[in-house]
């Protein structure tokens, strides 16, 4: 047998034995001193119910390899950071770590891309040129897709934020109206509607979490629409902002505001239903009129076969 026939398995091998060492070296057992120092140093328990709560070995080297491995594709300006943070955001993803762990994820999904693809193209076709494109191609593949995620979490976090606000609003009003503060009103909004609409309630205990903390709150209802990515909500942080700098009634702010957006609800269901006749023409002339077609010509279709034959 020619020497190019065994290049593919050695390849495959030595990749194979690559990833095994660093994971091997990630994944070793620390010490208890260690455990308690890195405990003290990101200021968090780890006991649950007086139990330790220990992290699996790969999850505990992926975090540990993060930084290394987010360096490659780290953003170069600052603009770029900032355009990062607010797409993980916009995803529900606002942990300080959120960017480093998510580009250690974009080259993990690339190195597992070329690796995957490397092994399939250069077992089946050997060292050729389709065997390089399917390797390029899976290696594409794998970068691109975490962001292909991120935008659907994104997308699917906002049209949730969208449809719960109203609701949320509404209830907001009723509070306010009724003589609570506007940082209790949205901790009133957030215990009532938490098994509901999860998304408006964790947003709204962050925001009270940061008024806790003395930011100031013009800052915190800014920081609200930008971290939920919603028209809607940005819209409700200006109006709230712009009362709380002139002095005037939130009560009032938030009524005109949920009248508006109860007005914007209507008008969007009705455009739903006038576009729904267009909509049914494509499954009509596909699915049922070929039917109705098959039924109605069907019979005189037979009787003119039979009197062709006939004749």
């Amino acid at each position: 047998m020619e020497m190019t026939t065994f290049i593919p398995y050695a390849v495959f091998a030595a990749v194979m034995l690559g990833i095994w060492a660093i994971v091997s070296a990630f994944s070793k057992s620390d010490s208890r001193v260690a455990e308690r120092l890195e405990e003290l140093k990101e200021g968090k328990k780890r006991r649950a119910d007086g139990d330790s709560i220990k992290e699996s070995g790969v999850s505990n080297a992926f975090k540990k390899a993060a930084p290394a491995l987010s360096r490659v594709v780290q953003p170069k300006t600052d603009l770029e950071q900032n355009n990062l943070k607010v797409k993980l955001a916009n995803a529900g993803f606002s942990s300080p770590n959120a960017p480093t762990l998510y580009l250690a994820i974009k080259v993990a999904c690339l190195a597992l891309g070329i690796f995957l693809g490397g092994g399939l193209g250069f077992l089946t076709m050997g060292l050729s040129t389709d065997a390089m494109l399917v390797l390029i191609g899976c290696g594409g593949l794998g970068l691109f897709l975490p962001g292909v995620f991120l935008t659907l979490l994104a997308y699917s976090r906002k049209q949730k934020i969208f449809l719960s606000l109203p609701d949320a609003l509404d209830l907001l009003v009723v509070c306010v109206e009724a003589g609570l503060g506007l940082d209790a009103a949205m901790r009133r909004v957030a215990e009532e509607l938490g098994d509901a609409s999860p998304e408006i309630c964790t947003e709204f205990n962050h925001c009270n979490k940061q008024l806790q903390l003395g930011r100031n709150r013009r800052e915190v209802l800014h920081d609200l629409g930008i971290r939920t990515g919603v028209d809607d909500v940005k819209a409700l942080a200006a109006i709230l902002i712009q009362a709380d700098k002139f002095g005037s009634s939130i009560a009032q702010a938030l009524r005109v505001q949920s009248d508006s957006m109860r007005v914007k609800r209507s008008q969007l269901a009705e455009e739903k239903a006038a576009a729904t006749a267009v909509k049914m023409i494509f499954p009509l002339v596909l699915f049922i009129f070929p039917g109705i077609f098959v039924v109605l010509v069907g019979p005189a279709a037979i009787m003119m076969i039979r009197e062709l034959l006939t004749q």
